[in-house]
Protein backbone atom coordinates (compact mmCIF):
# COMPACT_ATOMS: atom_id res chain seq x y z
CA UNK A 1 0.00 0.00 0.00
CA UNK A 2 2.87 2.29 0.67
CA UNK A 3 4.79 1.70 -2.24
CA UNK A 4 1.49 2.56 -4.06
CA UNK A 5 1.44 5.62 -2.23
CA UNK A 6 5.37 6.70 -2.85
CA UNK A 7 4.60 5.85 -6.88
CA UNK A 8 1.46 8.23 -7.62
CA UNK A 9 3.31 10.59 -5.41
CA UNK A 10 5.73 10.64 -8.09
CA UNK A 11 3.78 10.61 -11.25
CA UNK A 12 1.96 13.40 -9.76
CA UNK A 13 5.41 15.24 -9.75
CA UNK A 14 6.35 14.11 -12.75
CA UNK A 15 2.90 15.01 -14.41
CA UNK A 16 3.70 18.88 -12.85
CA UNK A 17 6.57 19.43 -14.32
CA UNK A 18 5.68 18.12 -17.71
CA UNK A 19 2.30 20.07 -18.19
CA UNK A 20 4.44 23.17 -17.94
CA UNK A 21 7.51 21.99 -20.38
CA UNK A 22 6.56 21.09 -24.12
CA UNK A 23 9.64 20.52 -26.46
CA UNK A 24 8.81 21.79 -29.83
CA UNK A 25 11.34 21.62 -32.77
CA UNK A 26 13.02 25.44 -32.16
CA UNK A 27 13.10 24.65 -28.42
CA UNK A 28 13.06 20.72 -27.80
CA UNK A 29 12.71 19.30 -24.26
CA UNK A 30 16.10 18.71 -22.05
CA UNK A 31 15.07 15.73 -20.42
CA UNK A 32 16.79 14.12 -17.47
CA UNK A 33 16.67 10.79 -15.28
CA UNK A 34 18.72 9.98 -12.65
CA UNK A 35 18.85 6.55 -11.06
CA UNK A 36 20.52 5.55 -7.64
CA UNK A 37 23.99 4.32 -9.80
CA UNK A 38 23.26 6.32 -13.57
CA UNK A 39 22.63 9.50 -14.77
CA UNK A 40 20.29 9.97 -18.50
CA UNK A 41 19.97 13.33 -20.40
CA UNK A 42 17.92 13.55 -23.56
CA UNK A 43 16.82 16.04 -26.50
CA UNK A 44 13.82 15.25 -27.12
CA UNK A 45 11.51 16.83 -29.78
CA UNK A 46 7.65 16.49 -28.36
CA UNK A 47 5.90 17.21 -31.48
CA UNK A 48 7.89 15.37 -34.09
CA UNK A 49 8.29 12.55 -31.24
CA UNK A 50 11.81 12.14 -31.94
CA UNK A 51 14.95 12.06 -29.67
CA UNK A 52 18.31 14.20 -30.84
CA UNK A 53 20.62 13.77 -28.83
CA UNK A 54 21.07 11.86 -25.65
CA UNK A 55 24.04 11.31 -23.42
CA UNK A 56 24.58 9.12 -20.10
CA UNK A 57 26.80 7.64 -17.67
CA UNK A 58 26.60 4.27 -18.99
CA UNK A 59 28.26 4.91 -21.67
CA UNK A 60 31.99 6.43 -21.71
CA UNK A 61 33.45 4.26 -19.09
CA UNK A 62 32.96 6.60 -15.76
CA UNK A 63 34.15 5.23 -13.15
CA UNK A 64 32.13 7.07 -10.58
CA UNK A 65 29.05 7.21 -12.09
CA UNK A 66 26.60 8.32 -9.17
CA UNK A 67 28.25 11.84 -8.79
CA UNK A 68 28.13 15.46 -9.15
CA UNK A 69 31.35 15.06 -11.72
CA UNK A 70 29.60 12.37 -13.54
CA UNK A 71 26.62 14.82 -13.62
CA UNK A 72 28.77 17.54 -14.91
CA UNK A 73 30.48 15.29 -17.78
CA UNK A 74 27.10 14.41 -18.61
CA UNK A 75 26.07 18.08 -18.81
CA UNK A 76 29.04 18.60 -21.19
CA UNK A 77 28.59 15.52 -23.66
CA UNK A 78 25.05 16.28 -24.10
CA UNK A 79 25.43 20.02 -24.71
CA UNK A 80 28.44 19.30 -27.19
CA UNK A 81 25.89 16.46 -29.02
CA UNK A 82 23.20 19.64 -29.20
CA UNK A 83 25.64 21.79 -30.93
CA UNK A 84 26.70 19.57 -33.61
CA UNK A 85 22.99 18.90 -34.46
CA UNK A 86 22.22 22.84 -34.25
CA UNK A 87 20.32 22.75 -31.17
CA UNK A 88 21.23 26.24 -29.06
CA UNK A 89 18.17 26.57 -26.99
CA UNK A 90 15.84 23.84 -24.80
CA UNK A 91 13.63 23.76 -22.08
CA UNK A 92 14.62 22.11 -18.81
CA UNK A 93 12.29 19.09 -18.00
CA UNK A 94 13.61 18.21 -13.92
CA UNK A 95 11.39 15.19 -14.13
CA UNK A 96 10.24 14.43 -10.71
CA UNK A 97 13.82 15.63 -9.29
CA UNK A 98 14.64 18.80 -7.51
CA UNK A 99 16.76 20.73 -8.90
CA UNK A 100 19.61 20.04 -6.48
CA UNK A 101 22.99 18.50 -6.39
CA UNK A 102 23.55 16.18 -9.60
CA UNK A 103 20.61 17.57 -11.72
CA UNK A 104 21.95 20.94 -11.09
CA UNK A 105 25.32 20.54 -11.76
CA UNK A 106 24.16 18.81 -15.17
CA UNK A 107 22.14 21.98 -15.95
CA UNK A 108 24.96 24.27 -15.25
CA UNK A 109 27.34 22.22 -17.60
CA UNK A 110 25.39 22.35 -19.98
CA UNK A 111 24.76 26.06 -19.63
CA UNK A 112 28.30 26.59 -19.55
CA UNK A 113 29.01 24.25 -22.51
CA UNK A 114 26.76 26.70 -24.35
CA UNK A 115 23.48 25.69 -24.40
CA UNK A 116 20.47 28.15 -23.15
CA UNK A 117 17.62 27.65 -21.23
Amino acid sequence: MRIDRIKSARRRRKLRVHKRVIGTSDRPRLSVFRSNRHMYAQIIDDIAGVTLASASTRVGGLKKTGNIDAAKIIGAEIAKQAMQVGIKAVRFDRSRFKYHGRVKSLAMAAREAGLVF
